[in-house]
């Protein structure tokens, strides 16, 4: 068990400062970088108008913990990441082009303009707006609904969640049957299928993957749902060429999010979801970072 000992001087942005002499501090893994530790500090004594923090002659130990250890980094614990990496070939939708993901100035390029020892590097990405885990708005189906530039922070930023589990091996139509008993009234609602988990990246995920049928879209929409999210290759059954469910979700301004992923992660509440992406006119569909904030329990 490992135990950190340090001093540290913290200085105040309108003067003034503290130092602690052989701190001790139970940590999580074998070691800590000095900004999480005066981190720490700073969220621990509730210190405000913080500036220069200092941590000195830190040494790892081992001592048996006093207390519950320090993670050192909470992030991981707090936040999770639902989207997929976008990289230069990914094919998202069959039949789509993948992005091109490259420099337009490489850094080697960049030292012309530059003083000796100093490079940058500045990339350029051609590629459809359906590409990696995406956001659907109204006027990815409806020529008069509301573009990216339209639709508000509030409707894809923080929203109350709720998960659905209907695993594929079990039903690949997502039915009424499935979306009921749930507390879904103004939440997101992820639908975790698995087929992502098991299928992401190959030939089989574009065939024959689990929908949202029709019925189930409207008694989501009459539930008055935020937005809907699904880790599969579409909400809707592509099968065929009807798209009732987007139909259906985006006629009722309720966002859709395809292409989730690490939705296994996931309690079935007790978080938010939040899938943004930029603020474009003229542009109904986009890639998102998806993100899920556990709440404290």
């Amino acid at each position: 068990m490992k135990r950190v000992k340090f001093d540290f001087e913290i200085y105040f942005t309108n003067g003034g400062g503290i130092k602690g002499d052989d701190f001790r501090l139970d940590i999580a893994g074998d070691d800590i970088t000095d900004r999480e530790l005066a981190d720490y500090i700073v969220n621990d004594m509730r210190l405000l108008m913080v500036g220069e923090t200092k941590i000195l002659n830190k040494e790892i130990i081992s001592e048996p913990h006093k207390r519950k250890p320090f993670n050192a980094d909470p992030a991981k614990s707090l936040f999770i990441d639902l989207s997929h990496t976008i990289e230069h070939g990914l094919v998202t939708y069959k039949g789509l082009p993948a992005p091109i993901v490259c420099d337009y100035l490489s850094r080697e390029a960049s030292r012309n303009f530059y003083e000796e020892g100093t490079e940058f590097q500045i990339g350029k990405i051609e590629m459809v707006t359906n590409t990696g885990t995406y956001l659907d708005c109204p006027f990815h189906r409806f020529e008069n609904g509301k573009d990216l530039s339209a639709i508000t922070i509030e409707s894809f930023t923080d929203l109350p969640a709720t998960t659905i589990r209907v695993p594929y091996k079990e039903s690949l139509a997502i039915t009424v049957d499935h979306v009921k008993n749930y507390e879904i009234r103004n939440r997101a609602v992820l639908i975790h299928t698995g087929w992502g988990d098991d299928h992401w990246n190959t030939e089989q995920y574009y065939e024959n993957h689990p929908f949202v049928t029709q019925v189930a879209a409207e008694y989501l929409r009459d539930c008055h749902v935020k937005l809907v999210g699904i880790d599969s290759h579409n909400i809707d059954d592509t099968r065929t060429r009807s798209r009732p469910t987007h139909t259906t979700l985006l006629g009722a301004e309720i966002l859709i999010v395809e292409h989730l992923c690490n939705l296994h992660l996931l309690p079935q509440d007790g978080y938010t979801f939040t899938a943004m992406p930029p603020k474009f006119k003229g542009v109904g569909t986009f890639p998102v970072r998806a993100i899920a904030k556990l709440l404290p329990s």
